[in-house]
């Protein structure tokens, strides 16, 4: 009997240690199941991810403490030492989802979804830990049991959900592969299907958009949507959506590690690579521009005989890459060069939009567009560099190009009565970022600011944050920067700057910015909102 209760104890405090530790396996999900990312987050949250721990570590050592009181007045060989045991069980569950209720944020940017992933983790995690929590008991154990000491185990919760993950890894993977094997079959039956891998520090995601809205004009597209751009989410659209009457298929890679692009290549074995930008994102991984460098090129290097390599003129890192590829290649600029294939002319921007004269080595249209920015000029080109390339007429691309739809929360201009909002919170980088402070200024009108400044930029963020703050000041009438200390640098960039006391604001939420905007603004502001992070960034 007193086996059966150790198991019983055992499971209780595995149990409620995973219901509790919902918000860390949270952070887990948002760092896409990296370990390093996690711990880094952990660092950066360190007051939530040890108060699970110690919440429940208070909680069921009380209960294990009742437990024994009960316990000991029941002989020791008798059937009903399994009752206040699976009342402790029971108590223990409800404690931990409690504790689970209390902790979570109540309005998540992204929510914490139960996929089968996290299933998995659950279960896998709960054997490992009933068994480790049992071995401890039984190893407690003599004349008087001391299995309260169990309820300790909550302590070091954070390293119990990464180790959770860690004995789930060989699941996932078998899991994984299946599915990823399953994809690169469906793919293989269709040799007619057009691939084309679309990679780059930022503007992937636009650029693919755009691309998939000028193809439409003749082909039969399947793009891969909102930010699906891992294996296992391009895996998943191949599986799902990928269907035979689609002659281009268009997969967003992106890249947070070396090799990212190499598995994703892997998996869809493109005809066709389009780079849209080097830059410094993701530093806090790749610690290295060169190592970025290195990362987006896979693409190029899996593009075989008859694919062709697309690249902007940026005059930087991709127009060194385009002069290195020995490859098929094609190269676009925004403002003309003398080995470009495809360049604008004539570029006109404004709040409502953009027009410019297009180019080809034999002919030109006049484009408009509804995006805002210039940038978004260069997006376009690089798009209709590919399409061209796959047999489109001017007029088409042109007709394409008038049909763009802003992608949400990337320069999304929402027209008000009151204040205008600019909706650019999907990310920032310090390039979007000048670009979206670029778009601002061509407003007339006051001009507003909510931003947290960027992220993910490893030991340089803050000399980017300050140097977003100094340009800020040249296009800005009101800031109001979310998050005190991570917004610390871009205060003093814009005070560097010479921008006004009284019209820099700090707030600690973007509850608080928006209630703030709506005291502050007026009919005909114009509302920037430039970046939003992720709940793992949060400093509340």
């Amino acid at each position: 009997m007193n086996t059966l209760v150790t198991w019983i104890i055992a499971l209780a405090v595995a149990v409620s240690s995973l219901l509790a530790g919902r918000s860390l396996l949270h952070y887990f999900q948002l760092e896409s199941y990296q370990f390093a990312g996690y711990f880094r987050t952990l660092r950066r949250n360190w007051k939530r991810a040890v108060l699970p721990g110690v919440i429940m570590a208070v909680y069921l050592t009380l209960l294990l403490l009742i437990h024994r009181s009960v316990d000991r007045f029941i002989e020791p060989d008798s059937l009903l030492r399994i009752l206040p045991a699976l009342g402790a069980l029971a108590l223990a569950a409800l404690g931990g989802m409690w504790c689970s209720s209390i902790l979570q944020v109540k309005k998540a940017k992204k929510p914490f979804v139960v996929t089968m992933r996290v299933k998995r983790t659950y279960i896998v995690s709960g054997i490992v830990f009933t068994l480790l929590l049992a071995a401890v008991g039984f190893l407690l154990a003599g004349e008087e049991p001391k299995l309260y000491v169990l309820g300790l185990f909550p302590l070091l919760l954070p390293l119990w959900i990464a180790l959770g993950g860690l004995c789930a890894w060989p699941v996932e993977k078998a899991v994984s592969e299946m599915y990823f094997r399953d994809a690169q079959k469906k793919l293989a039956a269709r040799p007619d299907l057009i691939k084309i891998g679309i990679t780059g520090s930022y503007g992937k995601t636009s650029v693919k958009f755009i691309l998939g809205a000028i193809l439409q004009e003749k082909f039969q597209v399947l793009v891969t949507p909102s930010s699906f751009n891992t294996p296992m989410g391009v895996t998943r659209i191949i599986r799902e959506k990928l269907m035979p009457a689609h002659q281009v298929f268009v997969a967003e890679m992106g890249a947070r590690h070396v090799g990212d692009i190499r598995e994703l290549c892997r998996l869809v074995h493109p005809h066709h690579g389009v780079l849209t930008s080097v830059g410094p994102q993701h530093l806090d991984t790749f610690h290295t521009i060169e190592r970025i460098k290195s990362t987006k090129y896979e693409l190029m290097d899996a593009i075989p005989d008859g694919g062709c390599c697309f690249f902007p003129d940026d005059g930087a890192i991709c127009r060194e890459l385009f002069d290195r590829t020995r490859k098929t290649k094609r190269l676009c600029a925004l403002h003309g060069a003398d080995d470009a294939d495809v360049w604008a002319s004539d570029v006109t921007v404004s709040p409502a939009g953009s027009a410019f004269t297009l180019h080809t080595m034999n002919d030109e249209i006049r484009c408009e567009t509804k995006l805002l920015g210039e940038h978004n000029i260069q997006n376009i080109l690089l798009a209709a560099t590919v399409a061209l390339h796959l047999g489109m007429t001017l007029r088409q691309v042109a007709r394409g190009i008038a049909c763009i739809m802003p992608v949400e929360h990337r320069l999304q201009l929402i027209p008000s009565a009151g204040v205008t909002i600019i909706d650019d919170a999907f990310n920032s980088n310090p390039n979007g970022a000048k670009a979206a402070l670029k778009v601002l200024k061509e407003f007339s009108g006051r001009r507003i600011i909510i931003t947290p400044g960027m992220v993910e930029l490893g030991e340089g963020e803050e000399a980017f944050n300050h140097d977003f703050g100094l340009y800020m000041a040249e296009c800005v009438d009101v800031a109001i920067l979310v998050g005190r200390r991570h917004t610390e640098p871009i205060a003093r960039g814009l005070r560097e700057g010479g921008f006004p006391e009284a019209d820099l604001h700090v707030v600690s939420s973007l509850d608080e910015a928006a209630a703030l905007l709506r005291q502050l603004g007026h009919a005909g502001d114009v509302a920037l909102f430039e970046n939003d992070l992720p709940d793992n960034y949060s400093e509340n």
